[in-house]
Order: C-alpha cells, then sequence, then structure tokens
C-alpha cells in the first residue's frame, strides 16, 4: 500500500515505538499507585516522557499533561478559557475539535483570516478581531485540509499585546515544525501523539500554562483524602489510570523526532508536496498550494471526491476525501460543496510513492 493519508495518523509505526509499548505491558503497572517494582516503573516511564515532551516544546515536565488525543486536550483548553457566551477569536481554517466545543458553549467565534496562503492576511484580519475585543483566542498552527502554515509566532505575539488569552491547535504541525510553548507564551497547545509524533492512536499531550479545568474527576495518586481535584500540574488535570504503553511509544517516537531533526523532516515534506502540486496541476486539477505549506495537499478532481478517493484505494493509495472535519476550513476556501481529496505525507513517505501516485491521478480525469 502507499499509504498518504498521515495527516489522519502515522502509519506504519516504528519498530522502536512497538518494542517501548511492548516493554511497557510487560513491566509497567499503574504508576502513582504503589511502591512496588511495576508501579516505581510505569512512574519512571510516564516521567522519562514528560521529560522527553518538555524539552522538545521548550516547557517544564510538570506543565506536560498527557491526554487521549488532540481533541481532548483542545477541549481542556476551551472549557478553560472560554465562558458561556463569550467572544473567541479563530482562524478560518480550524477543525471541529475547535469549533465544536465552542458551539457547546454557545460562544461567539469571530473567524480572522480568510484567504490561504496569505499570512499577511492572516494578522491584519487577527489584529483587527482583537482590536475590537474578543474573551480569548484559539487557532490552529497549520491547516489538517490545506497544510497552510499560519503566521503563529506573530499571531501569539499580538495575543500578547492585547492581553488575551489563548490556546494552539498543533495537531497538524507537532513533529514537522517547531513548537515554542515558552517562545509563544500560550496559555495551553494541543498536540495529538499519533500523527508527527509518530506515537500509538490513543496519545497526545496538552502544554499548560495554568491548571486546566478538569472534563474529569477521580483518582490521580495524589491528595486522595481531598474531594476536589488537586490544583497544580499535571495532577489536576490527568484523572484516571494513564495510557502507560501508549506514553512508552510516544516516547519512542519523539526521540525518532529529535534524532531526525525538524528541519530536515519539514524540508523533506515540502520538496515532495511541491513536486507532486505540480503533478497534479498538469494533469489539470484545481489544486491549494502555495509557499507556505507543510506535506498535507488538497485538490478537487473532475470527478466526485469520494468515488476518486475509492478508486486510489482500489490502486493501493491511501488517502482520504470529503471534509476532513473542518468544514470552516472549506467554507472559507470555497470547496464547502465538494469537499477535495486529501494527501498527507510522513516518515514513510519516498519519492516513487509520490510518483506511482500521480501515475495512478490520471485515471481520475
Amino acid at each position: 500500500m502507499i499509504y498518504l493519508d498521515h495527516a489522519a495518523t502515522s502509519f506504519p509505526k516504528l519498530p522502536t515505538v512497538k518494542e517501548a509499548m511492548d516493554r511497557a505491558l510487560a513491566r509497567c503497572a499503574n504508576p502513582g499507585r504503589g511502591g512496588h517494582k511495576p508501579a516505581m516503573t510505569a512512574a519512571e516511564t510516564v516521567f522519562s516522557c514528560r521529560e522527553t515532551a518538555a524539552e522538545f516544546c521548550r516547557c517544564s515536565p510538570e506543565q506536560v499533561v498527557f491526554t487521549a488525543n488532540c481533541t481532548h486536550g483542545l477541549n481542556l483548553a476551551i472549557h478553560t478559557l472560554v465562558r458561556p457566551g463569550g467572544r473567541v477569536l479563530i482562524s478560518g481554517f480550524e477543525h471541529n475539535a475547535v469549533t465544536r466545543p465552542l458551539h457547546g458553549l454557545k460562544a461567539e467565534p469571530v473567524v480572522a483570516g480568510s484567504v490561504l496562503f496569505d499570512p499577511a492576511n492572516a494578522l491584519e484580519q487577527f489584529e483587527a478581531a482583537l482590536k475590537r475585543g474578543v474573551d480569548a483566542a484559539v487557532f490552529a498552527h497549520v491547516s489538517n485540509v490545506f497544510g497552510y502554515i499560519l503566521p503563529v509566532d506573530e499571531m501569539a505575539a499580538l495575543c500578547r499585546k492585547y492581553r488575551v488569552p489563548f490556546a494552539v491547535d498543533a495537531a497538524q504541525s507537532a513533529g514537522v515544525l517547531p513548537v515554542d510553548f515558552s517562545g509563544w507564551g500560550a496559555d495551553f497547545i494541543a498536540m495529538p501523539g499519533h500523527k508527527g509524533l509518530l506515537g500509538p492512536t490513543g496519545t497526545g499531550l496538552l502544554l499548560c500554562a495554568r491548571t486546566p479545568k478538569p472534563l474529569l474527576s477521580g483518582g490521580t495518586g495524589s491528595q486522595s483524602l481531598e474531594q476536589e481535584m488537586p490544583d497544580f500540574l499535571p495532577d489536576g488535570a490527568e484523572a484516571g489510570t494513564l495510557n502507560v504503553p501508549g506514553i512508552a511509544g510516544l516516547e519512542a517516537g519523539i526521540r525518532h523526532v529529535k534524532q531526525s531533526g525538524l528541519k530536515t523532516i519539514a524540508a523533506r515534506e515540502q520538496a515532495l508536496i511541491k513536486n507532486c502540486a505540480a503533478g497534479l496541476k498538469a494533469l489539470g486539477f484545481q489544486v491549494f498550494s502555495g509557499p507556505n505549506q507543510t506535506g498535507v495537499l488538497s485538490f478537487v478532481p473532475p470527478m466526485d471526491c469520494q468515488q476518486a478517493a475509492d478508486l486510489l484505494a482500489s490502486r493501493g493509495i491511501a488517502v482520504r476525501a470529503g471534509l476532513h472535519c473542518a468544514p470552516l476550513a472549506h467554507r472559507t476556501a470555497g470547496t464547502l460543496e465538494t469537499g477535495t481529496v486529501r494527501i498527507s505525507l510522513g516518515h514513510s513517505t519516498k519519492n516513487h510513492q509520490i510518483a506511482y501516485f500521480l501515475q495512478n491521478a490520471r485515471f481520475l480525469r
């Protein structure tokens, strides 16, 4: 199979990730729930990943909260920063993991940034909205549909300038682009473990400048006499038993990314996606590409997008078609009615796989 759906999850998983998970299953019990060796080994495994993630994202280990996925982390952040009915600044390219929690809170979304691959437009609209007044901001680092890299450094600086608390959705950037918790000054940054960080599904990280309002309450292994959740990190946001095998695999994935180097990863993916975009344009498809893009690309063939994805699947090529859980991004780009076919690159993508994909894309005309 030619797997071009890494924006959904990295695949296949690295041998080192699987080996780390197997070790944890064989040696680890429940962290923080006992002084015996299996419990202590579990605690050491969890803390080791906390340290690795903290160094990778420029924060302190206690600021690293383990989540089930990026959506879990974003919900924690949003329910902490956004009051019911509040005004929240978002980009025009947000995922349902941002817009649905806001809808549930009956918040008023203020959308800024309506032109693909145009950072200047995003910043102009973003600052104008901040001047008018908002209660919080939540925005993506990279669009999961189009691979558009938003100017997060500058957006974060504007939030700090206007003293607006903010959270960043790093679902499509973590493991490809630098995620700088200290430099951005974010209240929260959420990311999945299973995409660019190459860990297993069911893992995620929330980087916290404050203790988030808990979505779950329960055991933490600390302050058991109290009926309130602990008010300190990370315990206050980690109720219940952690996914220790998943966390062990996640650390192995992060270590692989660090060893490979973010600059090397980004440059490789961008070169491949540029070649892919050129090939699709030569076939006459509508292609969404630009200079500020990761290894994620959408295009619209002459046929129905889902039929196109099914045809490619029949030829051994895995892509994703539809709205990609991001109708706002499609509305912004003008593809809400059609959807797109999305290809997304990752650690296992090779030049010959892109060539094979382009050979078979001819049959979509």
